[in-house]
Parts: C-alpha cells; structure tokens; sequence
C-alpha cells in the first residue's frame, strides 16, 4: 500500500469521526450537510498537504513498528478512534537514535545561517498550513478550533524566533592573565537531543523544544504522548518539507516506558527535554544520572492568583478568566488557587461565576464554543474526586460541579467558593474547569498561602498598587508571575519553573543556552615568532 493509499484511507475514517459530530447535542448545533462538508474538506486538505500521517518519523523514512502493533488515537469528544498509529519501543527508538547521531555529524557543522533558513522555511510552512493544524489539534486534543489555531500561531513563534537567533550563537574572548596565552569560549551543540512532550499543546511543545535544539546544531528524538501523536507527525512533515535533512527530526511513539528507557540508557543521548508531570520528570531526572545527561524539565505547577482589595474588578476577572479555563483548565500554568481578599471576595465571586456561567461547552468544531472536553476519562474522574474532597470539607458550589450533559469527558465550568488550603484541590493540580476560590486578609497571608506548595511554576497578581506589584512579584517562589495578566506565556520571554516545578528555561534567548556545551580554548606561546 502507498503512503497516499494510506493517507487516503485515514482520511476516510476521519471524515466518519466528524461526521459523526452531526448526532451531537451542541450549545450552537451546526447541520449535518455543513458538518459533512467540513469534515471533507478537511480530510482532503489534510491528505493533499501530505500532513495526515500514521507511522513514525525515524532517519527521514515513514516506518511502522516492528513488530506491527498498533495504538489507537481518540476524539475526547467523541471517543471515535480517528486511526491507529504505531507502537513502538525499545529497537525503534533505538534506531531513531542511531539516525539522529549520524545526522549530527553533519548538521552540526551547517552554518547557522543554513540553519537558520530551514527553520524560517519550517515556520512558513506551519503558518500556511494553520488552518489545517488546528483542525488536526482540535480532532485529536479537544480544544475549540480558534483556540488551536491560536496554538499553531504560538508554535509556530517558537520556530521564527530561534530562526533569528541561531544566527546569535556568540562565544568570548576572555583577558590572559599571562602574556603569550590567549583564552577563548566558544559555545557548541550538545548533541541528540530526547524530547518527550505532552498532549496539552501537541504543537507548541515540541517546537519550543525542537526550535532551539535544531537552531544550535542539535538533532532530535521526539516522542509525542500517545494521546495526541498526529500534530507532531504532521509538524514533522513540514519539517522534511522545509528541508531539514533526514535523521535531524525524528519521531516515535507507543510504549511509553520503553521509549523512554532508551532515551536515558543511551550514551549517544547527551540531552534529555521533558514537559509532563513533577512524578514522571523526577524518574527521568534519576535515569539520566546514568549517563550524566544534561536535562532540562518543565513539571507540575499550582498556580496561585491572588486578588489584592485594590484590584480593578473587571481586569481581575478577565485575567483570572484567561489563567483559568484557558483550554478547559488543562494546563500547567492554570490558575489552580484563586486567593481573593476579603474586602473584595464576595464581589469577585459573583462577577466571576456569571462570567464563567456564559461559556459555551462543546466540540471543539462547533461556532462559539470555549470549552471543550477534558482529555479522556480518567482526567474527568480526577476532578471529580477534587471536587467531592473539596465539598465534603466545606466548600460551596456556586457553578457546575457535575458532568456536562454532552456526556462523553465533557465537564460543566465549575467555581467554588469557601475553599480552604488543606483540600486537595488547593494542594494539587486539578488539570480541569474547576476554578477553587479561597479567602485571605493580608499580603502576608497571601504570600504565605502561595509560597505553601512544592511547586513554583507561574503565578498570577491583580492589584493597581505598583509598589505591591514589585513586592509581591519578588516574594513569590516562582518562575513566572504575571501582573494584572492571566495569559503570560510568549515565545521572547524565559518559561520555566523553580522548585519542584523543574529545571531550566524554555523560549527566549536563555532558552538556547539549554542545548549549548561550553567550551574553553587556551592558545599558548602566542608571542613567539
């Protein structure tokens, strides 16, 4: 059968999956005959751009695994199976590692301006292709389909800014204290790179790594979590179509212990890149010790959001709205704890929860639409256990807290008020649409509250006071701290966290440094003739 052959048959069953979206309950039902039509049109587009792809990435060539296992990948919001995609583990990946470290070699040594442009290239191709890429995001990973080109635009800005900077990979030249030494640094390519990326943004994870890494002459080893495999594939499509040359961009999936096993034990791995939970990223961090890799982890997050009496009203509540429920609360820099102080509490509280009650839930492919479904079953039944903890110790329902209607993984947006710290809805991340808010009186209750956690990933200040906004952002413990901002995350700007929330930063000029060794040269007798 020819890739085409294949393309063409999933596309078929992928038209099947969104035509299928026509028997849905929706907030703003759409026709079947419309439904129909976009549904074809999109698996066309998809199969003529070539980007509707279902095997593994490994030295430039499409490969099933070896042994011809298969993993099934799911509309959450249908639960359909879209297609099969497949399983690899430990000799594919091995092999993808083998590919990657030949191609460095070579692509190492590509000037950066030659790199430079393949990226550029990459990025317009991914631009061109946004609208695609978002259907794709929105079929595999739920989100509304405005919100997942918004991540393909936001992906795409990671690959367009280490396109320049590629070009600003600079060295030193450092003072001898000795007359006939000369010292320089120079900054090189760490080598293969693993990067193993989450479901949340199936894009933008893997260009915020994979942008850096290509850019100082690093090649790579992707693997995309099983849940949402098809945007890396179709990312690295584009890839090879931008003529980053085979072996420099590879990807795998499956087993996800084994993948991940090879990775570590790999001495010809010399980096390893995770974003995912605070629990898989200290098991990595230990493998890697085996071979002394470098590692850079962006983890688990809960994010406070605190709302001083001073506050603008309506900029807190748009904020905190945006640091919320962006991408129905399945982020890692949610707001988790919204910290209220009492003088302004109550009136938070309602004009929050009347904002929250006009979201709209649904298929990400239906018109107005903000909220999806959550990922798959088990994220549904973890916030539901949340929210019962939370409940039985006190807390109040002001919206939701129950399963949507639509069924399947969809859950009502939900607020509470009357939360206190020891639930575990303010001690871990819920991962979902429930927005906890809890009362506290001073700066120095809402510093201690926030500071009260293992993680450090980003949190959220809303007040009109400068001199409080200075303080209380260098008093935080953490990486990111947004003032009178809910959405703060951009491709100039350092991401990462302290603490538990991880290692090393992600975007930005800093985010080079990553995938960089450094390197001292000392020129000795440098006077003589």
């Amino acid at each position: 059968m020819t890739l085409m052959m294949a393309s063409r048959m999933v596309a078929a069953r992928s038209f099947g999956v969104v035509s299928h979206l026509s028997s849905m309950q929706s907030p703003t039902p759409l026709s079947v005959r419309q439904l129909s039509m976009d549904a074809k049109g999109f698996a066309s587009r998809l199969v003529d751009a070539g980007l509707l792809r279902s095997q593994a990435l490994i030295g430039g060539k499409w490969s099933d695994a070896y042994d011809g296992k298969t993993i099934e990948v799911h509309n959450p919001a249908t639960g359909d199976v879209i297609t099969t995609v497949p399983c690899m583990g430990q000799n594919e990946t091995n092999d993808a590692i083998s590919a990657a470290y030949n191609a460095f070699s070579s692509w190492s040594k590509v000037t950066s301006v030659e790199r430079s442009k393949c990226l550029r290239k990459w990025y317009d191709l991914l631009i061109s292709h946004k609208e695609e890429l978002g259907q794709l995001i929105t079929l595999e990973q739920g989100k509304p389909l405005q919100e997942a080109m918004g991540e393909v635009t936001y992906g795409a800005g990671f690959i367009e800014f280490f396109a320049e900077e590629a070009k600003r990979v600079y060295g030193d030249i450092i003072p001898s204290p000795l007359a006939d030494r000369r010292l320089l640094v120079l900054k090189q390519p760490v080598g293969v790179v693993g990067a193993i990326t989450p479901w949340n943004f199936p894009l933008a994870m893997i260009t915020r790594k994979v942008g850096p890494a290509l850019a100082c002459g690093c090649t790579v080893v992707i693997k995309p979590s099983e849940l949402t495999p098809l945007t890396a594939l179709a990312a690295a499509e584009l890839a090879l179509q931008a003529g980053i040359p085979p072996g420099v961009v590879n990807v795998v999936m499956g087993n996800a212990s084994a993948i991940g096993d090879a990775l570590l034990a790999s001495p010809q791995v010399r980096k390893i890149t995770f974003t995912g939970s605070t629990a898989v990223g200290k098991k990595l961090m230990a493998g890697a010790a085996g071979t002394v890799k470098k590692v850079s982890l962006e983890l688990g997050g809960n994010a406070p959001c605190i709302v001083f009496d001073d506050a603008d009203l309506d900029v807190a509540v748009k904020g905190t709205l945006g640091a919320k429920f962006r991408n129905t609360g399945q982020t890692c820099v949610c707001a988790n704890r919204i910290m209220v102080q009492e003088g302004i509490y109550e009136k938070f509280v309602d004009a929050f929860s009347k904002a929250v009650q006009k979201f709209q839930v649904g298929h990400g492919f239906s018109e107005g639409v903000t909220q999806g479904p959550l990922i798959n079953e088990a994220a549904v039944q973890k916030v539901e256990s949340f929210v019962k903890d939370a409940t039985s110790k006190g807390a109040k329902v002001v919206l939701g807290a129950k399963r949507h209607s639509l069924g399947m993984t969809f859950y009502e947006p939900t607020v509470l008020s009357d939360v206190k710290s020891d639930m575990i809805i303010a001690r871990e991340e819920v991962f979902g649409p429930v927005a906890p808010v809890l009362r506290f009186k001073t700066e120095d209750d809402a510093l201690r509250m926030a500071n009260d956690t293992n993680a450090g990933l980003a949190a959220y200040i809303f007040t009109n006071s400068v001199q409080r906004s200075w303080r209380v952002a260098e008093a935080l413990e953490y990486g990111l701290v947004g003032v009178n901002e809910g959405l703060i995350s951009t491709e100039v700007a350092p991401f990462g966290g302290v603490k538990q929330s991880g290692l090393g930063r992600e975007g930005s000029k800093y985010g080079m440094d990553e995938y960089l060794e450094i390197k001292y040269v000392c020129l000795g007798n440098m006077n003589s003739k």
